[in-house]
């Protein structure tokens, strides 16, 4: 059984006045939300939605970067397309592409490996470490000792949790280091793809219509868990069987209307609600600016290099994708600052916070508070300065392989407990599966010629940014191409066999790529032990800024929640429209009307002909909304939601299935930095267009037998 967390006594009787549609909450927050749950009109108790291991809670999973939920007893899990991307494409080739075709499997027999870096992980126990990670640590220690002893800590709890290796242990923290929570949870490594409709259901509208409304986004695909017949979980193996899901959601056709309420739950990426006003303006004047720019050359190379050849494009399909979904949303954040003063309003917000912290005379913590934290954030945006420019020297994947390999094998010089996180035994198996997918996202000349134009561009940016004593290391750009004709890392197989060789192996080696990646591991350890320093220093400080920040927002009345960090969280609103800017109103509401008025035969609004024949006959069934005469394929509501919450579970007031978060508005991106509930909006796949599509078009008889569908009554 799950613990109970309380939380702090800062953190209680706080949410009185919390808005229902801002807070990404911690399940065990839920009970101190009952009435606005019991206002917008949930029926599932809140102490039922705070145990995760009953319904609705124990059905929500994580692929580890997106979110997903049990919908069978036999482990068939619902996500969405784009986050069984990988899956599709490491399946998919220029003669069989099945990102343009989709795939069904009719039989668990045909259901396809998903790979290495598919997983499902079903979080089954949390605890409050906070004590074990923080007491007794010494105020005399430096920022980097610090931060050390906290990380020798949190690696020796996450030990102790994983003396049984069918879990995965994680210690993250809360409130920017305020609390730490160990998290226990099953990570099934056989996942299977089992359906995902043609991209010109699950992408119709592509990058053009990401982040935007009116959509008509198919964005679903489903995977099956396995296990080993003992049911622990297990390389993958023909012998597996289907992981027996404790607990399932019931899908419902029901449908939803115009101000119904809705659950969201899953694993939202991160937020950054409670920066300072002087880390939303280097985000916004610099920063982003800078990384935006970076990702549209890097881009333009990519397409360059890839033109003409269908067999390139296939493999940096996937790539592009993520590139172009981060600078999307990156450019949304820059056009929501432009257009909102976020930085003033946080101005304001912080003015009246350090009035009243000063009022407090030393009542909460030290007098120096305020100058100390503003003296660490100055120094924190300097060093990730060069840290970008790092970033742009280094895009390279076979330079990120080299220097992978390299800093493992220093890495195992060290007891396995004194190893840097992401390098101790427990990671063996997650490196390996990163350096085998590259084969699946890398051509060489593709390779070379980001590599070249990186080193272009980190030459042009301002001396200050450039780490120091990196420059010398680094090749000439006209240099580039012999690095790649005098290395053997292209080679899957002798990528590999470097896993497990010594340091003295790596210095003696004349791979040109291996003795790149020794020359620069003083510089990039330079830099890393940098940000230890001042990373400790900010754990020291920001959580009890955290802490005051808390007791002002409770004298206030104003709701506390921790900023999202990858853990399971739960929010709550309704379908709700918006209206953008003057004179704008949208609905919450797209019907599949919209994909036949948007289809122009050619990419990416290219709808299947089956797909257009059954709008124009209105074969409708039982999935045509009565009020819209027809059936929904997105809707919108007022969930607060970012990235890492794409294929959430949407739930309707009893707990069951009605969609499927996958975007938000393009005035919403925001919303990372400052929650604006009056155009705030998430979007979701409507579970009656999911239906529809797998009945009418993919004849995914199979699957819709396989799960709970509780279908409108006549």
């Amino acid at each position: 059984m799950l613990k109970s967390i309380a939380l702090p006594i800062a953190l209680l009787s706080v949410f009185a006045t919390a808005h229902a549609d801002e807070g990404q909450w911690q399940p065990h927050q839920l009970p101190q939300l009952k009435s606005e749950l019991k206002r917008i009109g949930i029926t599932i108790p809140a102490e039922k939605l705070s145990d995760l291991s009953k319904h609705p809670m124990s059905a929500i999973v994580s692929t580890g970067g997106c979110s997903a939920s049990f919908v069978s007893p036999d482990g068939l899990v619902v996500t969405n397309h784009h986050c069984a991307y990988g899956a599709i494409q490491r399946n998919s080739t220029a003669e069989n592409n099945l990102i343009t075709k989709g795939f069904l499997a009719k039989t668990r027999a045909e259901e396809l490996p998903g790979g290495p870096n598919t997983l499902v992980y079903v979080t089954d126990k949390l605890e409050n470490v906070t004590d074990r990670v923080l007491k007794g640590l010494s105020d005399k220690m430096s920022g980097r000792e610090r931060y050390e002893e906290v990380q020798s800590r949190i690696k020796a709890l996450i030990a102790e949790c994983e003396t049984d290796k069918m879990y995965r242990c994680s210690v993250p923290s809360f409130h920017r280091g305020l609390e730490y929570y160990r998290i226990r949870q099953l990570m099934i490594r056989d996942v299977r793809l089992v359906y995902a409709p043609s991209d010109k259901i699950g992408e119709f509208g592509g990058d053009i219509d990401n982040f935007e409304w009116p959509r008509h986004t198919g964005d679903f695909s489903f995977l099956r868990a396995y296990v080993g017949k003992d049911g622990r979980p297990a390389e993958p193996s023909p012998d597996n069987v289907p992981y027996k899901s404790k607990d399932f959601l019931v899908v419902s056709a029901e449908g939803l209307r115009n101000g119904d309420p809705i659950l969201l739950a899953g694993y939202p990426g991160r937020t950054s609600r409670y920066k300072l006003p002087t880390e939303i303006r280097f985000a916004r004047d610099a920063n982003f600016p800078a990384r935006v720019g970076d990702m549209q050359a890097d881009l333009a190379v990519i397409a360059a290099s890839t033109t003409g050849s269908d067999a390139h494009a296939v493999r940096y399909a996937s790539v592009v994708k993520s590139i172009n979904n981060v600078l999307k949303k990156t450019q949304g954040l820059l056009d929501g600052f432009a257009r909102k003063d976020i930085a003033a309003i946080k101005d304001v917000q912080d003015a009246e916070f350090r009035a009243w912290y000063n009022k407090q005379g030393g009542a909460l913590g030290s007098r120096t508070l305020l100058t100390d934290l503003d003296a660490l954030i100055a120094a924190d945006l300097a060093l990730q300065d060069e840290e970008f420019a790092w970033s742009v020297a280094s895009n390279s994947d076979l330079l990120k392989s080299a220097r992978t390999l390299y800093r493992l094998a220093v890495e195992k010089q060290k007891p396995d407990a004194k190893r840097e996180a992401g390098f101790q035994e427990r990671d063996l198996s997650f490196i390996k599966a990163r350096l085998n997918r590259l084969e699946q996202s890398f051509v060489p000349s593709v390779d070379e010629a980001r590599f070249t134009a990186a080193l272009q561009r980190y030459n042009k940016l301002a001396a200050r940014m450039h780490p120091k004593g990196l420059d010398p290391l680094l090749p000439a750009p006209q240099a580039v191409g012999a690095l790649y004709r005098a290395t053997e890392l292209g080679d899957t197989a002798k990528r590999l066999a470097w896993v497990g060789k010594d340091v003295d192996a790596f210095k003696q080696s004349d791979d040109a790529f291996i003795k790149l990646a020794v020359a620069l591991h003083d510089v990039t350890m330079d830099l890393e032990n940098r940000r230890k320093e001042i990373d400790g220093n900010l754990e020291r400080v920001i959580p009890q800024y955290m802490a005051s920040l808390i007791a002002f927002k409770k004298s206030q009345g104003k709701p506390v929640y921790p900023d999202a960090n990858s853990t399971l969280r739960v929010t709550f609103g309704t379908v709700a429209p918006y209206t953008p800017r003057d004179g704008l109103h949208k609905g919450p509401f797209t019907t599949v009307e919209g994909i036949v008025e948007k289809h122009t035969g050619k990419h990416p609004f290219d709808a299947p002909q089956d797909l257009l024949e059954a709008i124009k006959a209105k074969r409708f069934g039982v999935f045509k909304d009565p009020v819209l005469g027809t059936v929904p394929v997105n809707f919108l509501s007022s969930a607060d939601t970012t990235g890492g919450n794409s294929g959430s579970a949407v739930m309707n007031k009893r707990g069951e299935l009605v969609g499927l978060n996958f975007d938000s508005t393009y005035e919403s991106i925001t919303k990372d930095w400052y929650f604006d509930s009056a155009i705030t909006r998430a979007i979701h796949v409507d579970i009656r267009y999911m239906l529809w599509v797998m009945k009418e078009v993919d004849q995914a008889d199979n699957l819709l037998k396989e799960m709970t569908i509780k279908y409108p009554r006549k």
